[in-house]
């Protein structure tokens, strides 16, 4: 190996394609069916592209398009692409959700990484749950890695305004069951919603993972926000390819970049721009696997009392794409100055300050300076009580200030077929002030945690006119959904937490200025229901299924395998060549 191709490590690609034996024979002989070249194995990086294109996740359906851009770039910079795949996750199609399989898909890119002869990866991610996993089962080998993501798709455009994609979809749907829009308008709204490539165009869980890889630090500026069908999202991607390679000579790996401050960072921009809930579980699992201690607290402690700073759906009135062409997340970041850690390293090798210290911003109506913030505090909730000992979380920035603190009686859901055979039921006992409360769809429940904790209201309230009620469930809610929504709770009702001994009639208390969730009913009738309480029946005991329930930990513990924490290296368990 040259000394202009060295590295301050041997290169792990060097164990397969550098030996001078038969199995150095039998691994070069191989990869030259693809017509390579001799000099691709002079000893250059090998980079792998983790792909999770799928036609099944149209968030993502453009990426082989992208790997064709980072190859570029790779190849420029002397070093030797491989694109390979992944498990991809579509939350818009994928069963019973996506989130069931998000570490799974984490296993799949861990050990395709670790199994390969890979020195530095990029991963291609764009739908929910494939930035994620991909990141998770790179931290969990540790090598020099880099993102891209897919970009948001161009504002959608209806009768003359724009639409987004999830929030307006929440909202056509609840004037549709109460007679103020037609069928026909509601089926033109369907087609004029997704009009181009990209991930949804709100500040939905997509676009706030996007965030949360530029904020940690883990792709190069400007990745967030650029739309998936500018040209830029091309240079982009070129510009991560030759970067990659620098960074496996450089050993840049990814423990050097996921650090406590950068988590820190990244919860305190979460708040500044409205992100998605989900980013709590997400975060909560990296941190885990880089070996990072964060709890729930931390998200309540360090991003709470931000300003909210981005006028996007659904906290606000803009889309994506303004939001790029406002400056995006580097003008965000340089609002933020004064409450960073300004010493965060990037993947281009500078701080995070020094890439974004003179971002423009372009636009005040969708980027607000610091001392004039839409929200003089935004982030996350966490709230804890008798119902959730272990937390429980709410986006104040997406609630209703009247119902901040509340308490109502309980109107109980069973299960998610109950909540559906029932919602619109007009003899449902429930108005207003009530509290709907859906049982089982935590991480074991459903399982798998689904996006269904915005249940939409029940008709018989929409039709006074009502757009919003206290909700609470052990569920997620999508990051493009809005409401006085209490996610998270955990223990889980599957579990026997105190959320599965809630009946009808019982009162509740949210008090979210004091962080409070409160089931007003005795510890002797608690017990009393506790002991009385039987553990549903598991929906299946084989497959990954099975395996998923028995081992995933609770949400204020990001929802992860319990033997997936902690990192466990580059090096392959057994070598028999």
């Amino acid at each position: 190996m040259s000394d202009e191709k060295s590295t301050t490590r041997p290169l792990r690609s060097h164990e397969w394609f550098g030996r001078h034996d038969k199995m150095g024979f039998i691994y070069r002989s191989w990869m030259r069916n693809q017509g390579l070249p001799d000099h691709l194995f002079d000893g250059r990086p090998v980079i792998g592209i983790c792909n999770t294109w799928s036609e099944l996740t149209p968030c993502n359906s453009h990426f082989r398009e992208l790997a064709e851009y980072v190859k570029r770039g790779v190849y420029e910079a002397g070093g030797f692409p491989v694109e390979f795949p992944v498990m991809s996750l579509g939350e818009t199609l994928l069963k019973p959700t996506a989130m069931l399989f998000r570490n799974l898909a984490s296993m799949d890119t861990e050990e395709s990484i670790r199994g390969n002869p890979i020195d530095g990866v990029v991963l291609l991610c764009g739908c929910d749950k494939t930035t994620p996993s991909t990141m998770m089962g790179a931290a969990s080998v540790g090598l020099p890695t880099l993102v891209v993501s897919g970009g948001p798709m161009l504002n959608g455009k209806f009768c003359g305004r724009d639409i987004g994609s999830g929030t307006d979809v929440w909202r056509f749907t609840d004037d549709l069951k109460t007679g103020k829009i037609t069928d026909t308008d509601y089926y033109f709204a369907e087609s004029c919603m997704s009009r181009s490539r990209g991930h949804c165009m709100t500040m939905g869980t997509a676009s706030t993972m996007a965030c949360m890889v530029e904020a940690l630090g883990m792709g190069l500026p400007g990745n967030a926000a650029i739309p998936a069908v500018d040209a830029r999202r091309r240079s982009l991607s070129h510009h991560a390819g030759r970067r990659i390679v620098e960074m496996v000579k450089e050993d840049l790996t990814m423990d050097k970049i996921l650090t406590r401050e950068a988590f820190e960072n990244a919860i305190r921009i979460n708040a500044a721009i409205g992100g998605s809930t989900n980013a709590i579980i997400h975060l909560l699992a990296l941190a885990g696997r880089i070996g990072v201690k964060l709890d729930l607290e931390d998200f309540d402690k360090i991003g709470s009392e931000m300003p909210l700073l981005v006028n996007l759906m659904p906290s606000g009135q803009f889309l994506m794409e303004d939001f790029y062409y406002a400056g995006g997340l580097p003008a965000v970041i340089r609002e933020m100055g004064d409450y960073l850690h300004k010493d965060a390293i990037t993947v281009n090798g500078k701080t995070i300050w020094e890439n974004n210290q003179s971002a423009p911003c372009y636009n005040r109506d969708v980027i607000s300076p610091q001392a004039e913030p839409l929200k003089p505090h935004a982030g996350i909730a966490v709230l804890y009580g008798n119902l959730c000992e272990n937390g429980a979380v709410i986006k104040p920035s997406a609630a209703t200030k009247e119902l901040m603190q509340h308490r109502g009686r309980a109107v109980v859901f069973e299960n998610i077929e109950d909540y559906h055979a029932r919602v619109d039921d007009p003899d449902l006992d429930v108005d207003e002030t009530c509290v709907l409360v859906l049982k089982l769809v935590g991480p074991r429940g459903y399982p798998g945690m689904p996006e269904v904790g915005n249940m939409t209201l029940p008709k018989k309230v929409l039709d006074k006119g009502i757009t919003d009620m206290v909700r609470i469930s052990d569920g997620r809610m999508s990051g493009t959904a809005y409401g006085t929504v209490v996610l998270h709770v955990s223990p889980e009702s599957a579990i026997g937490g105190t959320l599965a001994l809630v009946e009808n009639g019982d009162m509740i208390e949210l008090d979210v200025p004091n962080r409070r969730l409160h089931l007003d009913v005795s510890d002797e009738e608690l017990a009393r229901r506790r002991a009385a309480w039987q553990p549903p029946a598991p929906l299946t005991e084989r497959g990954y299924v099975s395996l998923y329930v028995n081992h995933v930990q609770q949400s204020h513990l990001g929802a992860d395998m319990d033997f997936l924490r902690g990192s466990s290296g580059s090096q392959v368990a057994r070598d028999s060549h």
